[in-house]
């Protein structure tokens, strides 16, 4: 009968090595397995009993700020006052909260409505979602602040991530409108303001946009001495 290969890892070896190793270990394995066990319930306790009703509350005192701002109170809803909690504090007292981080698009809306634009950056640069609509309009804010500082080059940038963020028919025809625009009108680049100007064109013809394009595609064109 052959004998068995010394080197060969049979499973019977397997589970004896497994099992010395456990006896030897056996406080740390424990430990490690109460981790792994305990590990999801303290994030779900997390969540359930502190974010989650955090979030909440953040979303609550929110709720006056959203009214003023809808009425262009921008200065109240910014910085609050009485019962007003604004979007400044929020986004400094809740910013990791769902609530906190939609704070830092308005309090940046509201910025650039006051003129204050480095700053209005910063709180559009710290805002994300998932939603196509507010990130679009988001990124075209942060394009309009660098066009009021003079930095058009960045702003065309913004404009157009905006619109290819993903191409719908509402936010991607104007924000190529506005970097078409920019490109004409501060950066004399008629070569792609006829581009963008044309693509709206082609493609979003029946939008707003799409329709007003001829006039400007005429004018881009005229300015860069293109007959045809």
């Amino acid at each position: 009968m052959a004998s068995e290969t010394p080197n060969l890892i049979t499973p019977k070896k397997l589970l004896a090595e497994a099992d010395k190793f456990v006896r030897k270990h056996k406080q740390a394995v424990t430990i490690a397995l109460a981790a792994l066990i305990a590990l999801p319930l303290l994030w779900f306790a997390y969540q359930k009993w502190y974010a989650e009703p955090r979030n909440q509350e953040a979303f609550d005192l929110m709720f006056k700020a959203e009214q003023y701002f809808a009425l262009d109170s921008f200065n109240l809803a910014l910085n609050g006052g009485g019962d007003v909690t604004g979007f400044l504090t929020i986004t400094e007292e809740y910013g990791s909260t769902d609530a906190g981080n939609l704070a830092h698009y308005y309090a940046g809306i509201c910025l650039m409505r006051l003129g204050r634009f480095e700053e209005a950056i910063e709180h559009l640069k710290s805002f994300s979602s998932q939603d196509v609509m507010v990130s679009s309009m988001a990124l075209g804010a942060t394009g309009d602040c660098y066009r009021e500082l003079g930095q058009s080059d960045k702003a065309v940038d913004y404009y157009l991530k905006a619109a290819r963020r993903r191409p719908n028919n509402f936010t991607t025809p104007i924000f190529l409108k506005k970097a078409a625009m920019t490109c004409e009108e501060d950066l004399q680049n008629l070569e792609k303001a006829i581009a963008l100007y044309a693509e709206i064109e082609r493609d979003y013809p029946t939008t707003r946009e799409g329709q007003e394009i001829p006039k400007y595609l005429a004018r881009a064109r005229a300015k860069a001495g293109v007959t045809d």
